[in-house]
């Protein structure tokens, strides 16, 4: 497992929010929420938050992509659900719904690979 997945998302946020010299009480004030409940969160003592709030952190935080998607993959994961960012994706295009539907009895991590690295030709990178 990549070393990235390990962390949880409270730790994630609140050492991408330190990095940036961002107080706690200042990312509350930013995020229009309580600095305890954004400690509750950092602490994973919540679950992380849903995702208009992500994307201000997101954007407080200055996230590159790949950072991004690392904390929608950690909010997930702290919810027990999927990705923040993929549900509209995935209900609003049938095939996608239909290929993911098939793909769970059949494919392999290769198939799943060999998918990705054609996805990265057109310009997409996934790390």
């Amino acid at each position: 497992m990549d070393n990235k997945q390990l962390i949880r998302f409270g730790e994630f946020i609140a050492k991408k929010r330190i990095d940036q010299g961002i107080t706690l009480r200042g990312m509350a004030d930013m995020l229009e929420i309580t600095p305890a409940y954004l400690s509750d969160i950092e602490k994973s003592r919540r679950n992380p938050p849903d995702k208009p709030l992500l994307e201000k952190i997101a954007t407080i935080l200055k996230l590159t992509e790949d950072d991004k998607n690392l904390m929608f993959d950690l909010a997930g994961k702290g919810r027990c659900e999927v990705s923040p960012d993929l549900p509209e994706y995935i209900m609003s295009n049938e095939v996608v719904r239909v290929a993911l539907r098939k793909a769970k009895d059949v494919a392999t991590e290769d198939d799943w690979q060999q998918f990705i690295d054609k996805l990265s030709k057109k310009g997409y990178s996934v790390d």
